[in-house]
């Protein structure tokens, strides 16, 4: 089955739940909301969005309230995406890397190297660009509050310290499965092996794959660094998240409560960044103590370079995405 079959089939399953959740808010004064996150309890994006939740609660005197369901509970991302944009959740907290099947500008963000580091696709998010993305998805059902940070993605192996793309040369790298992904290895020379992110640790401890790529505390958490003694800081990939609100619950809201639920959102992003950061450094300095060699690459431009099939194909793939990709990098 195609993956746009599949949407297609959630979207049915999810119509009549959704309409009747919609009409259950809309006829109510008391806005009861579920929320669905992916993330383990005590990670940086569950505790930004408790405090959210309590934010809400408070600002609102109680008349909004939000309950929070994480750890992927009430399905798989794919499924809440199109939960949320139905109406039968009214909040997500999406990584926008799947997004792209339902809202194809958002793929602009999964190109290698769009953002120049951290800060800068902060500051795109953050201004005319990330507006444009998300009136776009707020067409489609799924209006961002907010930008939460998933990291930089940075390549690791067992093999060697990566400097230059011929470093990447015959190295087999685990990707998500993607095209996009695929083909950013293979413009490097590389070998690109799709598979499971739970298949990582094995499938590197005995050669089956060479390395892969992921951020800091992805790294460590899964114990990667014990069988991958090389990281190379590319950034190669920086993909954020949103707060997302389903787009009818957001504009059945008066303007004082658009503006609130706004400002808890983008509150629980200040948090979360923050969080981000400082479990991306206790993770960098963890396997750093444990004797991973570290590098960083200070000349992006050869990787940058290796990139234009990738974005050839993709501008070729969507047409949009080109306009996109200028205004980003025009963007201090």
């Amino acid at each position: 089955m195609t993956q746009r079959n599949s949407f297609s089939r959630r979207s049915a399953m999810f119509a009549v739940v959704g309409a009747l959740a919609f009409a259950s808010v809309a006829s109510s004064a008391q806005a009861e909301w579920r929320g669905w996150n992916i993330h383990i309890e005590g990670y940086p994006n569950t505790v930004a969005m408790d405090s959210m939740a309590d934010m809400l609660a408070e600002k609102s005197g109680g008349s909004i309230t939000l309950k929070m369901f994480h750890a992927g509970v009430l399905g798989s991302q794919p499924d809440a995406i199109e939960q949320v944009r139905l109406g039968a959740l009214e909040i997500g907290n999406f990584n926008l890397g799947p997004m792209g099947q339902v809202v194809p500008e958002t793929n602009v963000v999964s190109l290698p190297f769009v953002f120049k580091g951290m800060e800068h696709m902060y500051r795109v998010m953050d201004g005319e660009v990330g507006e444009e993305i998300g009136a776009a998805m707020a067409a489609k059902g799924l209006t961002p509050l907010a930008w939460y940070s998933s990291g930089a993605r940075s390549f690791y192996n067992s093999k060697r310290p990566i400097t230059q793309p011929a470093d990447v040369e015959g190295m087999k790298v685990r990707v998500m499965n993607n095209d996009l992904f695929v083909g950013m290895i293979e413009s490097l020379g590389g070998n690109a092996t799709p598979m499971a992110f739970s298949e990582v640790f094995q499938s590197i401890k005995t050669g089956v794959v060479d390395g892969a790529e992921n951020n800091w505390p992805s790294f460590e958490s899964t114990s990667h660094f014990e069988v991958a003694g090389f990281y190379s800081l590319s950034q190669h990939l920086i993909i954020p998240e949103c707060v997302c609100i389903n787009t009818g619950v957001f504009e059945g809201l008066s303007a004082e409560d658009q503006k609130l639920v706004k400002d808890a959102a983008r509150a629980s992003a200040e948090e979360q960044r923050k969080l981000w950061d400082e479990r991306a450094v206790a993770s960098r300095d963890k396997v750093l103590a444990a004797g991973v060699k570290f590098n960083e690459i200070s000349d992006k431009a050869p990787f940058q370079a290796a990139m234009q099939a990738v974005y050839e194909k993709a501008y070729a793939d969507n047409p949009a995405l080109k306009p996109l990709v200028e205004k980003i990098q025009a963007v201090d």
